[in-house]
Parts: structure tokens; sequence; C-alpha cells
């Protein structure tokens, strides 16, 4: 018994010791600097900025949409602007809208809930919304509603592109009775700085781009929505001092366009961009591009999309535009939602017979919109419409709103790329030394962990979407 009793009280010394460790080791391994719960303001900032940055970066822009829609080329280690991927290229977006992105804004919804702050979970649905769009216009079908729920969906089901913009149109909706501008302020908004009046009318506008997306699907659904926003009366994005956009400041919150010639020149202006601008003689040319570093009487030089490697660096460096510096600063906005795109929706809106109004007065404003978004000047702008080249043709109204807001979305591949595939223009030629038999991409690939990890479900949605290939057509984009 002596023996016995003495092995039970070194067992409960060494099991003390043992939680003394512990304990000791949690308070020196804590990070004095992290709150232990979470704040909505400091997860509503981190939100805005890593989903900014990567729908700004280079997976996502630099190196894949700015290239299919001919925004910009490749003047060296050109395979992205010749369409030779792999599915690990096209991770990063998927990765960080899920994992961070979307998770960050499921918690604030779940933060708020008790006690109830209506401002915060109206602004996160209205980001949630814009972030659900980037992917499905990206790779089609898409996990949605198990997602943000690792607990009880670990490998979440993929839905229908038809079924994601239903339920963000019916996100936005429901957002937009949430957000009061007399209710609680919110912080950490570093795109309106709390203003909620900003916020309804963003979510408006996105209401208004998706609407247009589906409508050559469900044109009743899209009218339906237009005629919902009239009736709630906070209207839409209405200035360029309104523009949904993160203005960048200096390193290391400089804007990921910056960062990235910084550190090395792999990008010009696509010659199908710089030609366009000289046609319309475009004032906004010495805006998009720079003069070549040699001089030259063109003084401005698009190199051609989809060259190979030897074939652009025998153009070279000092011959070809870079873009402009304006797009290179660290400080440049990164553009979210456009006045200019706004006019131009409901230009086709009208011109859809969804609403009523003057479609070519809209397209024009829209047009003036976008030059005075870069300080250009009235005369140069009043004289720039009057050319019979950029009239609006009410017979061919895609025509004129695509071509237009193909020049208007410069910077902006995602966006740029979804409007391409669903007006059909500009009609591009596709790149000179491509991989894909004289075609242009018309989605990204789904990520290579998915087949691993998500492998089930991934089948299903190649079973209903068709082959996870560069040059399958999503469901918005009908011929």
């Amino acid at each position: 018994m002596k023996i016995n009793i003495t092995h039970i009280s070194s067992l409960f010394l060494l099991l003390g010791l043992t939680a003394s460790c512990k304990d000791e080791l949690a308070k020196i391994n804590k990070n004095q600097n992290e709150a232990e719960t979470p704040q909505p303001a400091y997860l509503l900032t981190s939100t805005i900025k890593t989903t900014t940055d990567s729908y700004w970066g280079v997976s996502n822009n630099l190196a894949s949409s700015l290239l299919f829609v001919q925004h910009w080329a490749r003047v060296q280690y050109t395979d992205p602007d010749r369409y030779i991927f792999t599915n690990n290229d096209f991770n990063e977006g998927w990765s960080t809208w899920y994992s961070k992105s979307i998770s960050q804004l499921k918690l604030i919804q779940k933060l708020v809930a008790n006690p109830e702050n209506n401002n915060y979970k109206g602004v996160s649905l209205v980001l949630q919304s814009w972030i659900f769009s980037l992917l499905t216009d990206a790779y089609g079908d898409i996990p949605y509603t198990e997602t943000g729920d690792i607990n009880n969906f670990l490998t979440p089901r993929y839905e229908t592109q038809e079924s994601v913009y239903r339920g963000i149109l019916n996100d936005l909706k429901n957002a937009q009775s949430l957000l009061k501008a007399d209710g609680e302020a919110i912080q950490g908004d570093i795109i309106y700085g709390g203003n909620i009046i900003n916020w309804k009318q963003f979510a408006n506008s996105l209401r208004l781009r998706f609407a247009l997306r589906i409508a050559d699907r469900l044109p009743d659904l899209a009218k339906t929505t237009l005629q919902e926003v009239a009736a709630e009366g906070s209207g839409y994005i209405k200035s360029n001092d309104e523009i949904a956009q993160l203005i960048y400041q200096d390193a290391p919150n400089r804007n990921p366009v910056s960062s990235s010639f910084e550190a090395r020149e792999d990008y010009r202006v696509s010659k199908t961009m710089v030609d366009k601008l000289v046609t319309l003689r475009d004032p906004r040319l010495e805006i998009y591009a720079d003069t070549t570093l040699k001089k030259t009487s063109e003084k401005y030089i698009g190199l051609p999309n989809g060259l190979t490697s030897s074939e652009a660096s025998s153009i070279g460096f000092d011959l070809t535009s870079r873009p402009g510096i304006y797009f290179r600063q660290p400080k440049a906005p990164a553009v979210i939602l456009s006045y200019s795109e706004v006019l131009f929706g409901l230009s086709e809106a009208v011109s859809r017979g969804f609403i009523t109004g003057d479609a070519a007065d809209l397209y024009q404003k829209a047009i003036r919109a976008s030059l005075e978004q870069y300080k250009i000047s009235n005369t140069l702008i009043d004289a720039y419409l009057r050319q019979p080249s950029v009239r609006f043709d009410p017979n061919n109204y895609k025509k004129s709103i695509g071509e237009q807001k193909w020049i208007a979305l410069y910077g902006q591949g995602l966006e740029a790329f979804a409007e391409w595939r669903r007006l059909d223009y500009p009609q591009l030629t596709p790149a000179k030394a491509g991989a894909l038999g004289g075609k242009i991409p018309t989605r990204f690939l789904y990520p290579g962990t998915e087949q691993s990890l998500n492998g089930a479900n991934y089948q299903e949605a190649i079973k209903h979407q068709g082959s996870n290939s560069l040059l399958t057509k999503l469901w918005f984009d009908k011929e």
C-alpha cells in the first residue's frame, strides 16, 4: 500500500507539472499582437484587401484574363499568352476566395448575429455576392451553399451557374433590406469608409451587372430584378466619386500591378488595344500606354498577343509600350465597379426593353464617364463623341456597347473577360501562336487539388458542365 500511494502521488505530481508546462507553453506561444476573438472590422478590412489583391493580381488578371481579352500581352515567358496552362495555374483565385474571403465573410455574419449588426451583415453579403460571381464567371459550376462551413461540409457539392446566380441575386436583395443608413456604424470599410448609402448603391449596381449577365438565359428574372431595384429606390452608383474601388497606399500596401512591375517586365499593352485606340483617336491612349522607350514615329506601339518567346524577344522591350504609369503606380486604384459600367448597363437594359430610357444618351454618358475617370478634358471628350465611329447603333447595341465597354474596362481583366464572352464584342483574333487551334479560352481550369480533395463532387460538375477544358463554354455564355 505504501508503494502504491507513492506511485499515485508521483503520478499526480507529474500530471500537475505537465499541465503547468502546457499553460506556460500556451502563454509563451500566444501572439501578443493578435486578438483572441476576431473582430468584424478587422475581418472586413482583411477580406477587402485580400480579395482585391487577388482580383487585380498576377494569376487572375495579368497572366490570364487581361491576355485573353487582349488588353495586355506578354513580352517574355509567353506561354500564358499562347493559352498554355496547367490546372495549377488557376489555383490562386479559387484558394484565396474560398479559404480566406468567403470564410471570413461567413465568420463576420456569425459574429454580428448576437448582438445583431445588420449593416455588417449587409456589407458582407454584398462582398460575398461579388466574390461568388468572380468564381462562377471564371470556372462555371462551383461550390456555393455548402461553403464556409468546414465542420459540416468538408467536401462541398458543386452547384450550377444558374443556381449560383439566382442565389447571389437573392443575397443582394436581402443585403439591400439589411443595410440602413441610420443603423449601427461599421468600421474597417476601406472602400466607402462606412458610408451605408454608398453600399446600397453598390449592391444595386451589382444587381444590374448580374441581371445582364443572365439576360440571355433568364430575361424575365433579369427584368424583374431591375424592377425591384427601381422600386427599392436607393439607385445605382451615380458619379465617378462613388466608384467601388480600393485605393492602395505605399509599400507594403501598394497596388499588385505596381508590385509586379517593380520585380520584372513581363507585360506590354496589346497591339489590339493600341490599334483600336489609335483608329478611334481615343484620348485614353496616353493613359493606357506609355510611349516606347526608344523614340518612334508612332509613339505608342502594342505587342501582338500570343507570340513565341523568341518572336517577342526579337521585337523587344524598347520598341513596345508598357501599360501606362497610371496603372503601375503604388497608389493606383483597383476598380471593382465603375460609374461608366453602370451607365453602359442601363443603356443595354433599355435596349433590351427591361427599363425605359434613352439608350443612346446613356451610352454616350457611359463613354464620357470613362474619359472623365482619367481626367480627360471636355473638349477632347466632345470631339471623341462626335465621331461616326463612336456613334451608338441601336440595331446592334451589343457591338456598340461591347466595344466601348471593352475599352472602358481596361485593367479589369476578369470583368472584361466575362463581358467579352457575353456580348461577343469586340471580335478578337486568337493568339498568333496559340495552343487552342485558333480559339480563345472561355473559362479557367478547375484547380488540380479539387480532383484529389473533392473528387466525387468535381466529377459530378464535369459530368454536368463538360470537360475541364479552357474551351468549355459556361452557362451564361450563350451564342
